[in-house]
């Protein structure tokens, strides 16, 4: 609205184009045109109407945890909803695919969904497993204890491997505060982030952050007991592979915080 009005849109004509305006819907046509011809053979099913959404596929792609989506978008108030959507789609990925349609990303990103969930309300997931499992008797109640995140070790990496991308993102588009705010604890504060950047950015024109760029043959893992040692490496377009960023994660911590604790030890030109 902002951006219309300094335009000099006049107020009907910016009413007219809100209306055109909405959030992402990734493949919306061709899912549309699936459920038609899905429908021709089940009529039943003309109820329905497909909605996607782009909230996991985000999350996913820019190593957003819960508490980060929740304040990015003012969710606060809604997040129930946002926590229940997130179960729902943990749920029809994990049962719904078909085995020859599973993936190694496919799994990592089920497992690292239902890891997610689990850490903010396990409970969902308990009663749906109870619920799905034929081993597990319908009139004993029975308690799960909650499992440390790292237990779940795939899913562990995940979150991991999605947080330092998240860094490589924001180096990547210079932002400088926002990564300020997520190592400046460990003594990477914004003006330290830019720095660096001024000196990468004079040697290299952009940073990747495609498919390449967060592929596992870009990190390499040290994991000793109580502490994981991980190397981000940029993907430089000289392909060089020299820069990269140096971290900790406290596996005890944690578990403790529900999302992985990163601290940052050293980023820039390898030795």
């Amino acid at each position: 609205v902002a951006a219309m009005k300094a335009e000099g849109i006049e107020y009907d004509e910016r009413i007219e184009l809100l209306d055109d305006i909405t959030y992402p819907r990734p493949l919306d046509e061709l899912l549309a045109h699936c459920f038609e011809v899905y429908c021709r053979t089940n009529p039943w099913a003309a109820d329905g109407h497909p909605a996607p959404k782009s909230v996991v596929r985000e999350m996913w792609e820019h190593g957003l945890t819960f508490k980060e989506f929740v304040s990015l978008y003012g969710l606060t108030r809604t997040e129930g909803a946002v926590l229940r959507y997130l179960s729902d789609a943990f749920k029809a990925l994990r049962s719904g695919v078909p085995a020859a349609a599973r993936t190694e990303e496919l799994t990592d990103i089920v497992e690292w969904l239902g890891e997610l969930v689990r850490q903010v309300d396990s409970s969902l997931l308990d009663e749906w497993e109870q619920l799905t499992s034929d081993d597990q008797p319908t009139d004993v109640p029975v308690m799960v204890p909650v499992r440390p995140l790292t237990g779940n070790e795939r899913a562990f990496t995940a979150m991991v491997r999605n947080a330092l991308f998240r860094r490589v993102e924001l180096l990547a588009r210079r932002r400088w505060d926002e990564l300020g705010a997520l190592d400046a604890a460990s003594g990477w504060t914004a003006q330290r982030w830019e720095a660096l950047g001024q000196e990468y950015f004079a040697e290299h024109d952009e940073i990747g952050t495609g498919a390449d760029a967060r592929g596992p043959a870009m990190l390499i893992f040290d994991r000793a007991p109580g502490v994981w040692r991980v190397r981000q490496i940029l993907d430089d377009p000289a392909r060089d592979r020299d820069w990269g960023i140096d971290v900790e994660v406290d596996l005890a911590a944690s578990d403790e915080e529900g999302a992985p604790v990163i601290r940052v030890v050293d980023a820039g030109m390898l030795g």
